[in-house]
């Protein structure tokens, strides 16, 4: 029987450590491939602890790929490349001048709070931006699935507004000099600490890029990575990206989506050399990419050195039953992933700052071919954003509306148990983000689906929507009629109508 040391406890909850101990030891090697678990009960009696925590760690390690379950039998160890190892513990040694002498302001880079997500919001909610897509005839419906809506009384004006005025009172000669081109100093120190606290990635503020969105990013990384290299997109998936490579002359290649994520055999046919990814959780299948088929494409990046992923985290902050999902980059040590994140999605879409974690060997790189860029992002709101940050209120609000989301995400998924679509449709992706695939028992197409939602007042598009330059043969992965529900901005009102009309359109 497994045991772990409980004394061995540090700040972290029952269930966090048992899924950290029982991590550490499948990397390893330890716990081997196949070796099946305790069961939940005698564990959790092992340890003495509740049967839940040994639940919950069990299903976040699940979640990340490491365990997987088979009906009646339990859970096993799955399969881990050697070349996987535990994220580094010693301190960078990537380190200006300017990071050092930043130290004063913006505090203890690790010092964030961790702040409980108990208070009520009340209205609706941030989303991905996705306003490319084709809209319905005849104007929008009274409920919108397709667009993300941001409510007014979502965002936090009130600590914003008190912040601002504060750095317009005590920074006013900072807020007149050029920003440096990466970004001010005390606003890539604390993304590097929430990083650290938040998501176990370890990385210093001079590999912190900040930029005004991340298609701004985009062509940054396009012109840092060379227009000759060939690119790869997730197919399905955000339709925006593809464009954008697209736009600025380079060759695109659409790879297709399984289960686990990107197919890493389709990608080696591609020829492509840099691979654009969402893996904690894609657009719009919801997948979470398994630790197997991440440690796939980090193999697949060792092969070349004009090999890299682009690691696309636009909604980590929001899954909605464990722990965050860590990204690839915090188990790579090789320097061929470049990590990217958005404030538009956690805050809103008129928040236009996004930045890219940059590993330490594209820093040279960067700094002679890229350096002379102007910083596109104004100082005010960087230094606004940077003490959001740091006094814990970014980690707060997310906090809050998590809550929020998985209150809706669980009366919208309760409305449609409890409705004729009960025995015709099936859910998908639920776990995290924002958006969740719902599958049509019918034999009508997606087409005539959106057409007929329309007609009862819902906007709503088939997951075929989001395969533009792709194959056909995609569509024998997902041969059932499949809608994507993106109910961040629906009231509750919205909410308990939505099973009825749609259930009236489509049976």
């Amino acid at each position: 029987m497994i045991t772990y040391d409980m004394r061995d406890l540090a700040d972290e909850s029952l269930y966090e450590y048992l899924y950290r101990k029982i991590r550490e030891d499948i990397l390893a090697g330890r716990l081997k491939k196949g070796e099946r678990m305790p069961s939940k009960r005698s564990f959790a009696k092992n340890q003495g602890v509740a049967v839940i925590t040994v639940e919950n760690a069990y299903s976040q390690l699940v979640a990340e790929g490491y365990l997987y379950s088979e009906p009646r039998r339990g859970f096993f160890v799955s399969q881990i490349d050697e070349s996987l190892r535990l994220p580094q513990t010693a301190p960078l040694k990537i380190e200006s001048e300017e990071v050092k002498s930043a130290g004063d302001s913006i505090g203890e880079e690790a010092g964030l709070p961790g702040i409980s997500g108990s208070e009520a919001v009340p209205a609706a909610a941030a989303g991905r931006e996705k306003g490319t897509e084709p809209g319905p005839p005849g104007g929008l419906p009274e409920i919108d699935l397709a667009q993300s809506r941001v409510s007014p009384d979502t965002f936090p004006f009130n600590t914003w507004a008190k912040l601002l005025r504060e750095i317009l009172q005590t920074k006013r000669h900072e807020l007149l000099e050029p920003a440096p081109g990466a970004g001010i100093m005390p606003l890539r120190a604390a993304i590097a600490a929430y990083l650290l606290q938040y998501l176990n990635l370890r990385v210093s503020p001079d590999q912190i890029i900040i930029g005004a969105g991340t298609e701004y990013l985009y062509a940054l990384l396009i012109r840092l990575l060379g227009t000759e290299l060939v690119y790869a997109v997730e197919l399905p998936g955000y339709p925006k990206t593809g464009r954008i490579y697209e736009s600025n002359q380079v060759s695109v290649k659409y790879i297709p989506m399984d289960a686990s994520g990107i197919c890493v055999d389709a990608l080696l046919e591609s020829g492509a050399d840099v691979a654009h990814i969402s893996p904690s959780h894609q657009f719009p299948t919801g997948v979470t990419m398994p630790i197997g088929r991440r440690s796939e494409l980090l193999s697949w990046c060792r092969e070349s050195e004009t090999h890299f992923l682009i690691e696309d985290d636009y909604d980590s902050e929001f899954r909605l039953s464990g722990r965050l999902i860590p990204p690839i980059m915090s188990i790579e040590d090789r320097g061929r992933v470049i990590y990217l994140n958005t404030f538009t999605k956690s805050l809103a879409s008129t928040i236009r700052i996004s930045y890219m974690v940059l590993p330490p060997a594209l820093l040279q790189r960067y700094r002679e071919k890229l350096g002379f860029y102007s910083c596109t992002v104004p100082s005010f709101e960087q230094y606004v954003l940077a003490e959001f940050i740091r006094r814990g209120y970014y980690e707060k609000h997310i906090n809050r509306m998590r809550n929020y989301y998985r209150q809706k995400r669980n009366r919208l998924l309760h409305a449609i148990s409890t409705s004729r679509l009960r025995t015709r449709t099936s859910v998908s992706g639920a776990e995290a983000g924002l958006h969740f695939l719902l599958y049509v028992k019918s034999e009508k197409t997606e087409a005539a689906l959106t057409t007929l939602a329309a007609a009862q007042g819902v906007r709503v598009y088939g997951l075929s929507s989001y395969m533009a330059g792709g194959d056909r043969e995609l569509r024998e992965r997902w041969p059932e009629p499949c809608m994507v529900v993106n109910y961040q901005g629906l009231s509750n009102e919205a909410v308990d109508a939505l099973p009825e009309l749609l259930g009236k359109a489509w049976f």
